[in-house]
């Protein structure tokens, strides 16, 4: 086996490409800004995007990303250059920091996605919502990994607690320290097929590879006293080749994962359904006459708090897709009902102060 098959090279890739010239295959495994690493079957080498590639790109989403097949030149000083992009064939995204409402790829080509979250106070079922419906749209098999079993004094009240939040979605309670767990998410890790761990700073991410990887390549902190809180230490993606074949992309923890794309009717398949039996078709599951969602919050079937969420989430995929216009105007609807109520709410206000 060559060296890029090991990194997941299939005769799929190979066959997509039939004149290469003088190109060839490589898979990006670090990205520093506009720098990268790519292992070729030569082995790995720095990169950089050609300057027509550049030019040729139009969102941040098209550029390479840690997991990405490409095909390079590489020049004299050893240097690859970076000419085209292979189609992902899945993608895991979120919108990017600031206020432009880009996309920003976390990681590509991954077949399962671990969504870490620690059983002490990190735990909180809305946040596996939100990771869920993010990771259910990439492509990729979802796998919920609830770390630090050995700091929870009861691991199953806290499966319980999400039973309806990972319906259809494997769940495994681990701890590095007790090695409890650990050979179950052993068994999801296969031979040149690639996984990624994503969650919160400090829940126990690196610590999880260390052990897969047999050492301790990547540096790990404790939590803070006092208050339970990681300080992430992994500061750029990175892929890695694991001892048993296996291929996975380590993230930087994420204090904040706001959507840019997301499956909310697979996360949320009960809320889905019972949406059917709505009496209108694109009931908003808040005021309408004849709503079976609320109806089923109301008599117990179905937790208030998950309603929220879910709703909390399809406003934040909505705002994404708008530019900044569009999404001023959209606030100004959920808070007022129009621009004419905003304004005449605004006069009220300013005679109350008047008098």
């Amino acid at each position: 086996m060559n060296i890029i098959e090991k990194y997941g090279f299939t005769d799929e890739i190979k066959s997509s490409e039939n004149n290469l010239g003088k190109l060839i295959w490589a898979r990006v495994t670090s990205q520093h800004r506009d720098l990268y690493q790519v292992v070729t079957n030569q082995g790995f080498v720095p990169a950089k995007i050609s300057g027509k590639m550049n030019h040729q790109i139009v969102n941040t989403t098209e550029y390479p990303a840690v997991g990405d097949w490409v095909l390079v030149s590489v020049e004299a000083n050893s240097t690859g250059i970076i000419r085209k992009l292979w189609p992902r064939k899945s993608i895991l995204a979120r919108e990017a920091s600031g206020n432009d409402s880009s996309g920003q790829i976390i990681a590509s080509n991954i077949d399962t996605i671990f969504i870490c979250m620690s059983l002490n106070t990190n735990f909180n079922p809305r946040r596996v919502e939100r990771y869920l419906t993010m990771a259910w749209d990439s492509g990729a098999i979802p796998v919920v990994v609830l770390t630090k079993s050995d700091l929870c004094a009861d691991v199953t009240a806290k499966l319980q607690e999400l039973e309806d939040v990972c319906m259809g979605v494997d769940t495994v309670a681990c701890s590095v320290e007790t090695k409890v767990g650990l050979d179950e998410i052993a068994t999801y890790i296969k031979p040149q097929k690639t996984v990624a761990f994503i969650g919160s700073s400090g829940v126990g991410k690196s610590s999880l590879i260390n052990w897969f990887l047999e050492d301790s390549e990547l540096k790990t902190k404790q939590v803070r006293e006092g208050d339970d809180k990681g300080r992430h230490t992994t500061t750029s993606r990175q892929l890695l080749l694991l001892p048993n074949g296996g291929i996975v992309i380590d993230t930087p923890g994420m204090r904040e994962l706001q959507l840019f794309v997301g499956n909310l009717s697979k996360t949320f398949e009960d809320i889905t359904e019972l949406a059917k039996e709505c009496r209108f078709r694109d009931c908003s599951h808040q005021n309408e006459p004849g709503c079976a969602v609320k109806e089923a919050v109301k008599d117990g079937r179905l937790d208030a708090d998950r309603l929220k969420s879910y709703l909390k989430l399809q406003r934040e995929m909505s705002y994404s897709k708008m530019n900044s216009r569009q999404l001023e105007n959209e606030k100004i609807n959920q808070a007022f009902g129009s621009k004419k109520a905003m304004k005449k709410s605004r006069k009220h206000m300013q005679q109350i102060k008047r008098r």
